[in-house]
């Protein structure tokens, strides 16, 4: 055979063995613990068909979102699996600690296959993240239409939630950062073992999860990590912008729920940050306890939170010079992911009447890269025209997606 027969041959049969071993990889048995790398660890969590993801992207998740938007069906079945994988927490000077986080792979997936990061959004349950999908509508949506099209997915479930025995490090952003990215290198170390790799690295988050998103590539793109694309719906990307906005120009559609955003960040930062009375000296005393216990999630009646801001924080913060000098003001201030020089495409979709994140705010990234010089063209915020908080991370999602398999 001429060598150049024989080499070709020998390529052939060396492709074949690579794509075989991805799909005769035994999967472990439900409920068992693998271990790869250093202190990362695996389990098989459930196998849901397609005809369950249909369900959730014709059914279940419009039902959670209040509106109906078409999505690709799922062309295959998906397995989970939760990670847990060890981390550190930057703010109390690299302390160790363990996080956990979901990892779902479609059925027959080549050895090559696509990875998506997954940033959730804000949760009020411990256990409503990732590594917990039958708790996680948000989680669901992304595993039916980006798992059940043929990308890995991966999602960290954030210090204090799934697993982890820490406080909530509610955007809390160093600590969001190390999360995310460890969880990058846990979910590669699996995907590995179970014989496949990813090289192209999509970001994507809602809410809550669209500023962790941007704070991930802000860090990724320090350490050198290719990321193809990153997206965000509803993303909070200012901090003080938003809060401010809640204070001191409120709008008739402020969602009730704003509250929280308070709540969570301040017992947060006094936690992570280590400011002793950063909290007691933003809410008024009658209410302090009940919002402590809401950061604690124990069970405390959720209507018995005040939803007027002025009944729940000092009248003093809504001195906007106040909050800015204030210990709270101050770490607010830097809590932002869009002020550097983006080097990967990056669009964040808003919606026009989403009831949380302002028109101005949704564009604030690009804004911001537009302004310096001749502007930064790889950010552009896109319009889902007039949807709700929950509409626009619906409405975003196949356009995300859209977005992905283009490029």
């Amino acid at each position: 055979m001429p060598f150049r027969r024989l080499f070709a041959a020998l390529a052939l049969l060396l492709f074949a063995a690579t794509v075989a071993s991805a799909e005769e990889k035994p999967l472990p048995a439900p409920d068992a613990s693998v271990t790869v790398g250093s202190g990362i660890r695996y389990q098989r969590l459930a196998h849901w068909d397609s005809e369950r993801l249909n369900r959730i992207l014709t059914t279940d998740f419009p039902a959670f979102a209040g509106i109906v938007v078409p999505y690709s069906p799922a062309r295959t079945a998906v397995t989970l699996y939760r990670i847990t994988y060890p981390s550190v927490i930057p703010e109390q000077g690299n302390r160790p600690t363990v996080a956990s986080g979901l990892l779902a792979l479609p059925d027959g997936a080549p050895a090559v296959l696509p990875l998506l990061s997954y940033q959730h959004g804000t949760v009020y349950g411990k256990q409503q993240v990732p590594s917990f999908p039958d708790q996680s509508p948000e989680t669901q949506l992304m595993i039916a239409q980006f798992a059940g099209q043929g990308y890995a997915l991966i999602g960290a479930d954030y210090f204090g939630l799934g697993l982890s025995t820490e406080p909530e490090g509610y955007m809390v952003k160093a600590s969001h950062q190390q999360a995310t990215a460890d969880m990058l290198t846990a979910g590669r170390a699996v995907l590995a073992d179970l014989g496949h790799r990813s090289p192209d690295l999509f970001l994507a988050g809602w809410s809550q999860g669209g500023f962790v998103t941007m704070a991930m590539l802000e860090k990724l793109e320090a350490d050198g990590v290719k990321v193809k694309a990153a997206a965000t719906a509803s993303a909070p990307l200012d901090v003080a912008m938003a809060l401010n906005g809640f204070l001191d120009f409120p709008r008739p559609n402020d969602a009730n729920w704003v509250n929280s955003l308070f709540i969570l960040s301040a017992f947060s930062f006094e936690t992570y940050y280590g400011v002793p009375g950063l909290a007691r000296a933003l809410f008024n005393d009658e209410v302090y306890d009940l919002a402590r216990g809401a950061y604690l999630r124990e069970p405390i009646d959720p209507a018995a939170l005040p939803t007027d801001l002025h009944r729940l924080i000092r009248a003093e913060y809504f001195d906007p010079q106040f909050f800015a000098r204030s210990a709270y003001g101050r770490l607010i201030a830097a809590t932002q992911a869009y002020r550097w020089v983006i080097r990967s495409p990056v669009r964040t979709y808003y919606g026009e009447s989403d009831e949380a994140i302002s028109t101005g705010l949704g564009q604030i990234a690009m804004t911001y890269q537009r302004g310096m010089g001749a502007g930064n063209p790889l950010v552009q915020a896109v319009s889902t025209g007039p949807t709700t908080h929950r509409g626009t991370f619906a409405t975003a999602v196949p356009q995300w997606k859209a977005w992905f398999d283009a490029d």
